[in-house]
């Protein structure tokens, strides 16, 4: 198989899949649109606006492509997926209907509900009166989610009932949740709509500062494998999660292709979906796809034109990997931008996501996650050791990193709630 790839995003996850393409001898043509400075090295960058459908349609026309590979939720939920298969090209990204799983948690709740799927107790809220009669009736610590897109920080966790009537009063509709105990898991599953098959397991840390202290982000580094994780936790996952929701979208003519991305609380009721999204997360992807050793490019078009079933099953390097976030000064209520960035130009592992390049030359931030610095290892804590030695060979004005990534599943200090007790 021969491809030529259009890659669809800005971000880090998008230059961690550029990077896996980049290296599958399968594609011939690699076009990142719109792409940042880090993507540059890996194929052509044209300028697109991501949320146009028929422009990224026409582009993929215009060049070609065997294949479209849509990064972010913005463009999947504008109906990007649906303009390029109408131009009779695979596109990995499901359509506009499935992926209302990520665009709104209400629908994505109704969906769990329909399909029996282990998931956390909650209601929908569009008032004042609602919201308080939820908060309520769960108790703290309270969960409320902006029930639109939020770019991973429309969820506020808080013991505090005016913190949470604050969040839930600044958005149009909420969902309220029964809050989750236990560890949190990101579990990625490529799917055709029919067939299903799960990535490694991963977890992320949302909050920006150690100890999950401080405001939620988009995350702020993960890690993969994880060594206190259930030995059956992806098994159970794909029978009592995946399979059925699955079934459930086709049930409702809205058949999901692309990536399902299952956030889960490993309780001591099991695993339990705290929501769904529509694409590979970030930062996840990154270390995710630093242990694939399987071409990226086969699966994802596999996935696309509806034979992943033929796959062989994947294969992964053994050891872990651990990613770093870099953020930028004032992330996440706010971001600086220009700041200078030196040490990241061409350094392996080292992936950017708000990155800019100016005019004469110089790399400089330009988002609130500025960079992700991702290594692997042979164990846990090689891997561990290996990320934090990229991020202390980038400078750059305000940087925020956390310091304890990965170090409490090194330290074994992960505890996974006893079924039962």
């Amino acid at each position: 198989m021969r491809v030529r790839v259009l890659l669809i995003g800005t971000g880090g996850r998008e230059h961690a899949i550029a990077a896996a393409l980049a290296a599958d001898p399968a594609v011939t043509a690699l076009v990142c649109a719109p792409g940042n400075p880090g993507m540059a090295a890996l194929g052509e960058q044209v300028d697109v606006d991501p949320l146009d459908p028929a422009a990224v349609a026409a582009l993929a026309v215009e060049r070609s492509a065997d294949l479209v590979v849509v990064g972010p939720e913005a463009p999947l939920v504008a109906g990007v997926a649906d303009a390029v298969r109408a131009k009779g090209i695979p596109c990995f990204g499901p359509s506009q209907a499935a992926a209302a799983l990520e665009g709104s948690k209400a629908f994505a709740k109704d969906v769990m509900r329909a399909a029996g799927v282990p998931t956390a107790r909650s209601f929908v809220c569009t008032t004042p009166d609602e919201l308080a009669r939820s908060l309520d009736e769960f108790g703290p610590p309270y969960v409320v989610k902006d029930d639109g897109l939020a770019a991973g920080k429309g969820v506020i966790v808080t013991d505090d009932r005016d913190a949470a009537l604050a969040h839930g009063a600044a958005c149009e509709r909420v969902v309220v949740e029964e809050y989750l105990a236990g560890p949190e898991v990101s579990l990625f599953v490529v799917t055709d709509g029919t067939a299903a098959v799960p990535l490694q397991p991963a977890q992320d840390f949302k909050r920006i500062f150690d100890g999950d202290q401080g405001p939620n982000t988009g995350g702020m580094g993960a890690y993969s494998p994880l060594p206190w994780a259930p030995p059956d936790l992806v098994e159970r996952v794909m029978a009592e999660v995946v399979q059925p929701t699955m079934a459930e979208m086709r049930h409702r003519g809205a058949p999901f292709v692309g990536t399902l991305y299952v956030g889960l609380a490993i309780t001591a009721g099991g695993p339990k979906v705290i929501e769904f999204n529509c694409r590979f997360g970030d930062p996840e992807t990154q270390v995710v796809l630093a242990r694939l050793e399987t071409p990226l490019a086969g699966v994802l078009h596999a996935a696309a034109v509806g034979r992943l079933a033929e796959d062989p099953p994947l294969a992964w390097r053994s050891g872990a990997a651990v990613c770093v976030v870099m953020a930028s000064a004032g992330y996440p209520e706010s971001s600086r931008k220009g700041d200078v960035i030196t040490g990241a130009d061409g350094v392996p592992g080292v992936i950017h996501a708000g990155t800019a390049r100016r005019a004469d030359g110089a790399l400089v931030t330009a988002g609130g996650r500025v960079l992700t610095c991702t290594a692997r290892g042979t164990t846990l804590a090689e891997a561990r050791a290996a990320a934090y030695a990229l991020v202390h060979g980038v400078q750059f004005d305000g940087a925020q990193f956390r310091t304890d990534i990965a170090l409490a599943a090194v330290e074994d200090r992960v505890s996974v709630p006893v079924h039962g007790a």
